[in-house]
């Protein structure tokens, strides 16, 4: 498939008709007309931590965005039934495939560990459904990449899961950085960091750990497993996926990914020219073979870097900003605002919205009725997904990653004949 190219990216970004990589279009292109009134079925995978954030969105929004919750699937079956209750929902299922096969659901809830992201999207689009599919859009850049072709052959609307999108002090800074504001953009910088327990490193989960060391009856944990490599049932790989590269890409797919969506986004990044990652299991050495502390520098052909930083034993953070040779644009609790070299403003920004998935599912629910733009479209998440797994490969492999733009895939930088200088 042919991916899309910035230049493309940003044509479309410049229609407020449109979403950003994905067609606008009408309730009547889906299908069927869903009036204003009328109800929006709709059914979860996945009843954890994440699901259960997603159920307390649906019952905050049942009724002001007029919802209808038809079903509730997880491979455990007594978390598929207490999201049943939660929500009211008709049914519950242990096999997701079921949930989709419901006529009365208009979109797809998909929130489950990164390896089944990209299946459950999928087969969920094939079904006729839109999607709103968690962060990350998928586990690897193939996955992603077979998202975006199934998402451009079926036309379903998919919103992913980077709720910061629903701030417009993303959009805005654009629209700034686009006029000139600060001049040429040459590098960004931003965080993610925790400061987690000595003894209970990152996503560690010992007491639920402790309390089934034995799979309860009703998990289907090779359903649970899928294309990952068969094991014996591990509460910690259950409970803690995101300590295992199997199953999640750690600190960068999971944090790392709402961060740099955020600088993508504000300086109409795709994807980057080379990437380091930088880190290591430093302070929890407890059988996960995801660092727990990585930072990583990505370079753009549009000629800028962008560093994130990403300690989980520190929660210090530093500024989140975006330096132009005219002034400097920081990200504030309220907006943004620019500043000249002298502290002089030369713009600002009181926003709207937020890091709120109550807007994000809003946000699909009129595009889906009425066409309104996307916050986070197909294209802006694979752009993330080819990021975020540059810099864990770079880590794994103690290189410098390239993206080889013909064949649209990473490899060590030093097999490409990469310009030092800006390519667009």
């Amino acid at each position: 498939m042919t991916l899309p190219n910035r230049r493309s990216f940003l044509s479309t970004t410049t229609s407020t008709a449109a979403a950003i990589g994905v067609t606008a279009s009408t309730a009547k292109s889906y299908g069927r007309v869903i009036g204003a009134n009328d109800r929006l079925g709709v059914g979860v995978i996945g009843g954890g931590v994440i699901g259960n954030a997603h159920f307390d969105v649906i019952n905050k929004l049942k009724e002001s965005n007029n919802l209808l919750p038809v079903a509730v699937s997880d491979c455990w079956m007594t978390r598929a039934e207490a999201g049943k209750r939660k929500i009211g929902a008709d049914a519950a299922y242990s096999e997701y495939k079921r949930l989709i096969d419901r006529k009365e659901i208009d979109y797809v809830v998909v929130a489950t560990p990164e390896h089944w992201h990209w299946t459950m999207t999928i087969d969920a689009m094939d079904a006729g459904k839109a999607v709103y599919c968690e962060k990350p859009l998928t586990h690897t850049i193939p996955e992603a990449q077979a998202v975006v072709k199934k998402q451009k052959e079926t036309g379903k609307p998919l919103q992913v899961g980077v709720q910061a999108m629903s701030d417009d002090s993303y959009i805005t800074a654009r629209d700034a950085i686009r006029k000139g504001v600060i001049g040429k953009v040459i590098q960004a910088q931003i965080e993610y960091v925790r400061r987690y327990d000595s003894k209970k490193g990152p996503w560690r989960e010992p007491e639920l750990v402790a309390q089934h060391a034995t799979k309860p009856a009703d998990l289907d944990w090779n359903a649970w497993l899928g294309s990952a490599k068969k094991t014996d049932w591990n509460p910690n790989h259950y409970f803690e996926w995101r300590c295992y590269s199997a199953y999640s890409g750690g600190i960068c797919t999971d944090l790392f990914i709402h961060r740099i969506t955020r600088i993508m986004k504000a300086c109409d990044l795709l994807y980057p020219r080379r990437v380091v990652g930088m880190g290591g299991i430093w302070q929890w050495p407890d059988g996960r073979d995801l660092p727990d502390n990585i930072e990583m520098i990505c370079e753009y052909p549009r000629g800028m870097t962008v560093y994130v930083l990403g300690t989980m034993s520190n929660r210090v953070g530093i500024d989140h900003l975006i330096r132009g040779y005219r002034g400097t644009l920081k990200f504030t609790k309220t907006g943004w605002v620019a500043e000249d070299k002298d502290g002089k403003i030369l713009a600002e920004h009181t926003k709207t919205g937020g890091e709120d998935q109550n807007l994000h599912h809003t946000n699909l629910h009129n595009h889906i009725r009425n066409g309104e733009t996307l916050n986070c479209p197909v294209e802006l998440g694979l752009a993330g997904v080819v990021a975020v797994n540059m810099a864990n490969e770079s880590w794994r492999s103690s290189k410098m990653i390239g993206w080889d733009k013909v064949n649209e895939k990473m490899v060590p930088a030093d097999t490409l004949h990469l310009s030092h200088e800006p390519e667009v």
